[in-house]
C-alpha cells in the first residue's frame, strides 16, 4: 500500500495542481488568480505519494468569517482510500478552533454532483438552500459545515428524489429545513430533508443567567440564616463567624455577577456573557456554596455537643462533597486539572471532619479556618485568572457582531 503524507501547499506545487485539478475535474473552471491566492494564505492542502500530488483540498476566504470550498480531488487510482476525507479533515482542522473566531466553512454543489455531496454529507455538511445561477444553468445546493451540535426531529423528516426539483425547492426554502443524506429510493437517488430544532441563544443564555440569580439568591438567605446563628451563639468560634461572613459577601458579589450577565444580554454590549458567568459560577461555588457546606457540621457541634454525632455527620459530608467534586455537576469538571488543583480538591473534602474535630475537641480553630480560607481563594484564583473559558462555552458570542 502506497504510503500518503498530508501537507499545506506551497508555491512550487501549483502547477501539479493545475495539473490534478484539470484531469479530475475538466469541467470545471478556477480562476486563474483563485489557486494561488489559496495556496499564500495555506488554505489548500495536498495529498502526496512517492513524491507526486495525488490529491488536493483548496478553499478561498472571501470575508474573515466564510471559508469557501471550492475543490476537493483525487487522482483516478487513488480513490476509495480515504483521501478526500483526510484532506477535509486537515483543512478543517486547521480553522481557529474558537467558536466565537471560527469561520463559517461552506461549499457550493451541483445538485446532480451526487458524488461530492454524498462526500460533504459523510464529513459533516448539511444542506441548507438551494442557489439559482440563471435559467440554463443548474442550481446548485449550499452545504456548511455544522460548527454547533443541531438537534434534528426524528418525526420530520422527508424524501425529495434528486430529479423532483420543484419539491426541493420547497423543501429547503424553509430556514429549520436541511439536507441530511443522499439515498437511494426506488432505485434511484433521493436527499433526505430533515427540520432542525434551533435553540435561541439569547433566550437560552437568559434563562442561564436567571437561574444563577435564583440560586444565588437562595444561597444567600441560608448562608444568612446560618450567620445569623453564629452571631447570636456565645461559644460560635470568631474565625469561623468571619469565614461565613465572607461567604455571604462572595455569594452576594455572584448575586450581582449574574444580574451583570443579564444586563449584558438585554443591552448586547461586549459579548462576554460566557466570561461574566465563569465569574458568577466560580465565585457561588468556591465562596458561598463550600463553606456553607463546610460549616454545616461546625454549627451542628454547636448545637449538639455530641462529638460522635457531629463526626459522622462531618465524614458523610466531606465524602459527598468529594463525589460531587468528582461528578459532571461541579464547577470544577468543566476547568483543566493538574495536580495541585486534585491537592486542593482533597484539602476541600476533608475540611468538614476536619473542622468538626477541631470544634468538638474545643481545639482553637484559627490555623482551621485559615486553611480553609486559603484553600478555597487559592482554587478562586486558579479557576478565575489561570483556567481560560468553562468547557463548552465560548468568552465570547458568536451570534452577534458588534460594529461601532
Amino acid at each position: 500500500m502506497v504510503l500518503v503524507s498530508i501537507r499545506s501547499a506551497t508555491a512550487d506545487d501549483l502547477p501539479q495542481l493545475w495539473t490534478l485539478l484539470a484531469g479530475c475535474r475538466p469541467d470545471a473552471l478556477v480562476p486563474a488568480t483563485l489557486l494561488p491566492e489559496a495556496v499564500a494564505r495555506g488554505l489548500v492542502h495536498v495529498a502526496e505519494a512517492e513524491g507526486a500530488l495525488v490529491g488536493c483540498a483548496a478553499a478561498e476566504a472571501p470575508s474573515a468569517g466564510h471559508v469557501r470550498l471550492f475543490a476537493v480531488a483525487v487522482r483516478s487510482g487513488m480513490r476509495r482510500q480515504g483521501i478526500g476525507s483526510r484532506l477535509l479533515g486537515e483543512l478543517l482542522k486547521r480553522t481557529p478552533s474558537d467558536p466565537a473566531e471560527r469561520p463559517m466553512i461552506s461549499a457550493a454543489v451541483g445538485v446532480a454532483e451526487l458524488e461530492a455531496a454524498r462526500f460533504l454529507l459523510a464529513g459533516g455538511f448539511i444542506g441548507t438552500r438551494l442557489l439559482k445561477r440563471g435559467a440554463d444553468t443548474e442550481p446548485q445546493i449550499h452545504y456548511q459545515y455544522t460548527l454547533r451540535g443541531e438537534y434534528i426531529d426524528p418525526d420530520a423528516r422527508h424524501l425529495v428524489p434528486v430529479v423532483a426539483m420543484e419539491q426541493l425547492v420547497d423543501s429547503l426554502s424553509a430556514p429549520d429545513q436541511a439536507v441530511t443524506a443522499l439515498v437511494s429510493l426506488a432505485g434511484e437517488p433521493a436527499f433526505e430533508i430533515a427540520r432542525f430544532e434551533r435553540g435561541d441563544p439569547a433566550s437560552l443564555q437568559s434563562g442561564e443567567a436567571a437561574a444563577g440569580i435564583a440560586f444565588s439568591g437562595s444561597l444567600l438567605a441560608a448562608i444568612t440564616f446560618i450567620l445569623g446563628f453564629a452571631l447570636t451563639s456565645s461559644r460560635f468560634p470568631d474565625d469561623v463567624r468571619l469565614l461565613l461572613i465572607g461567604a455571604t459577601f462572595s455569594t452576594l458579589l455572584s448575586l450581582i455577577v449574574y444580574a451583570s450577565a443579564s444586563g449584558e444580554l438585554a443591552r448586547i454590549r461586549a459579548n462576554s456573557f460566557g466570561k461574566i458567568m465563569k465569574w458568577g459560577n466560580v465565585l457561588s461555588e468556591y465562596g458561598g456554596v463550600l463553606p456553607f457546606l463546610i460549616c454545616l457540621p461546625v454549627t451542628y457541634a454547636q448545637v449538639s455537643g455530641n462529638p460522635w454525632t457531629t463526626m459522622v455527620l462531618a465524614v458523610v459530608l466531606g465524602v459527598a462533597i468529594l463525589g460531587y467534586e468528582r461528578s459532571e455537576f461541579s464547577i470544577a469538571r468543566r476547568f483543566r486539572h493538574n495536580r495541585i488543583e486534585a491537592a486542593l480538591m482533597v484539602l476541600t473534602a476533608v475540611s468538614p471532619a476536619a473542622g468538626a474535630a477541631v470544634v468538638a475537641t474545643g481545639t482553637v480553630t484559627w490555623p482551621w479556618t485559615g486553611a480553609l480560607a486559603a484553600t478555597l481563594a487559592a482554587r478562586t484564583w486558579l479557576y478565575l485568572v489561570r483556567q481560560g473559558p468553562e468547557a463548552g462555552i465560548a468568552e465570547h458570542r458568536r451570534q452577534w457582531q458588534i460594529r461601532a
